[in-house]
């Protein structure tokens, strides 16, 4: 199990997801699953459990993926401490991590897998990295269109 945010986010497998005396004595109060070829963890009742099932590579529901990074950036922002895991903790939970990142710290995708990388071994399948980018540069593109089409405008005046 690796830190990637201090006191707040972590990276692991699935045998770090198993370990609950370590996911205790860490403080990590939920955990996120994307072991979809795991069976799914039995947390303790005092986790919060979500399973996000993703693939190791190309074929993943831009749904669930956009639905696995949301989850994790709610419990980040809210100082959830959170275990993101996956079968070997090598490429699906760092990616997401990554893309957390990019969304707390409102840096590029790039700069986000350099700085999870640094936090231990990794092997993010290119085309897994691949489609976390195209949904995180999708919901920015959503919120931006968003924003445009809220902006206000003030009214004219009919007084001549």
């Amino acid at each position: 199990m690796r830190e990637i945010i201090p006191g707040l986010l972590w990276v692991g497998n699935a045998f770090d997801a198993r370990d609950l005396k370590r996911v205790f004595d860490q403080g990590i109060q939920a955990f996120i699953d994307l072991a979809r070829e795991e069976s799914p963890v039995l947390p303790a009742r005092e986790l919060i459990y979500c399973r996000f099932p993703l693939v190791d590579g190309q074929g993943n529901s831009p749904a669930i993926i956009e639905a696995a990074i949301s989850t994790a950036v709610r419990f980040i922002t809210a100082k959830v401490p959170t275990l993101i895991s996956c079968g070997g903790g090598m490429s699906r939970s760092p990616a997401i991590a990554a893309a957390v990142i990019v969304r707390v710290d409102a840096i590029e995708p790039a700069e986000a897998i350099k700085r999870v990388a640094a936090a231990g071994p990794h092997d993010v399948a290119p085309l897994l990295w691949s489609e976390v980018v195209q949904v995180l540069q999708g919901s920015a593109a959503d919120r931006r269109q968003t924003t445009e089409s809220c902006s206000l405008t003030a009214p004219k005046s009919d007084v001549a």
